[in-house]
């Protein structure tokens, strides 16, 4: 498992790219460190790459993720996230809409222009 964060090259979104597989804990720790980060530059839009990644949390984990873990003051809840996912990949279907649900403007996708297009449109 590994990651990184980053800004995007014209510093509009905050691109987190995460590899192998990853539970609640990782996920919140990966988040935090994203939303710091855009505090820090003025960004509230992140690209979030789990094409290669596999989410192994529970339904139960992902829901209170979502409605526990994600309140911490340090998330900014009106961030704009597209979180890429590979084809195949139905482990984060669930987190998309238990995240919605509570709030969160998650969305998934398959291709990286639609994503990055949303992001630059949304709000």
């Amino acid at each position: 498992m590994a990651y990184s964060i980053t800004p995007s090259d014209d510093g509009k979104y905050i691109i987190m790219k995460v590899t192998g597989n990853f539970n609640r804990q990782l996920a919140m720790q990966y988040n935090l460190e994203s939303h710091t980060l855009g505090k820090s530059l003025g960004i509230n839009r992140y690209l979030v790459d789990l094409t290669e990644a596999r989410n192994l949390n529970t339904t139960v984990e992902d829901y209170e993720f979502a409605y526990k873990d994600m309140k911490t003051p340090e998330i900014d809840r009106t961030a704009i996230v597209a979180v890429m996912v590979s084809p195949g990949d139905h482990s984060h279907d669930f987190i998309e809409t238990v995240a919605r649900n509570a709030g969160l403007n998650t969305r998934l996708f398959t291709d990286r222009d639609l994503a990055i297009r949303h992001l630059l449109q949304a709000g």
